[in-house]
């Protein structure tokens, strides 16, 4: 499809930076009242992650103009990308596209490319406005192109607006994939106690303040009969990573406990 998003836009060449965050805004009355489970959020999380972008906050909001207007708003200008699920179908709710239109300041059009395209997809007697209407995007914006069912999201700047149906975002998300400017790989290790938190918090916090550059995260459990917990460690630096767990494994040791589950990557 023409006028697809290149990563041309001189907005994305720049050096590339040890952290490079992202947020996620998920979108939709549908999410935030239960019926509909959002399926995106780990698959984002996850391929991000693996360009060296780290997602560093998701908010789930209605379709309310004005809250996804404030929210598109305040989340571009914290974030070194944003993305959006939800919102750029075919019904009345369906306000995103406008929504983000409105917090660029700029007019909505139909896409002369997205039209073309669904016209060459659509039946002639499937044609009608609604349908139509998910070729309408902001004034400006570069298509992102589906492969599943046409109809295309779009980029402004370096917000990213994607469907909501996971197999229509997960090929919109590899789409543009190569285009986004990523920072250092973060790593994990992860390693399992059969001691519960409150026997290694002080400990854990002390090792925490030598490695201020590592995100050490506590996850308790019950397993095997009693309390476990789990400790994973994330940074770009394995080194750092691999040092840290050595002083972790020292501190379950000095408390008397086990390592159940030995540091993997």
């Amino acid at each position: 499809m023409p006028g697809l998003a290149s990563g041309a836009h001189a907005f994305y060449n720049r050096p590339m930076k040890n952290h490079v965050s992202a947020c996620l805004i998920i979108i939709g009355n549908e999410i935030l009242s239960g019926r509909t489970q959002d399926k995106n959020l780990a698959h984002i999380a996850l391929r991000l992650n693996d360009v060296g972008i780290q997602l560093r906050e998701v908010r789930v909001i209605p379709d309310i103009e004005e809250t996804i207007v404030n929210t598109i708003n305040a989340c571009r200008a914290a974030h070194d990308y944003v993305f959006t699920t939800g919102g750029i179908g075919p019904t009345h709710d369906d306000i995103t596209s406008a929504s983000v239109a409105k917090a660029f300041g700029v007019p909505m059009h139909r896409h002369p490319d997205a039209k073309a395209a669904m016209l060459a997809m659509l039946k002639p007697e499937q044609v009608n406005e609604a349908r139509m209407k998910m070729a309408d995007v902001p004034v400006g914006a570069e298509l992102i192109p589906n492969a599943v069912s046409t109809a295309p999201g779009f980029r402004m700047e370096n917000v990213y607006v994607m469907a909501g149906i996971p197999r229509i975002m997960q090929a919109m998300l590899e789409a543009i994939l190569p285009q986004l400017h990523g920072g250092a790989t973060v790593l994990s290790l992860s390693i399992t106690t059969n001691l519960p938190e409150g026997t290694i918090a002080q400990g854990l916090t002390e090792i925490q303040q030598r490695y201020m550059d590592i995100d050490i995260g506590s996850y308790p459990s019950y397993q095997q009969g009693g309390y476990a917990t789990t400790l994973v460690l994330r940074s770009p630096d394995d080194a750092r990573n691999r040092a840290a767990i050595a002083e972790i494994e020292g501190m379950i040791a000095a408390c008397n406990g086990l390592v159940i589950d030995t540091p993997n990557s």
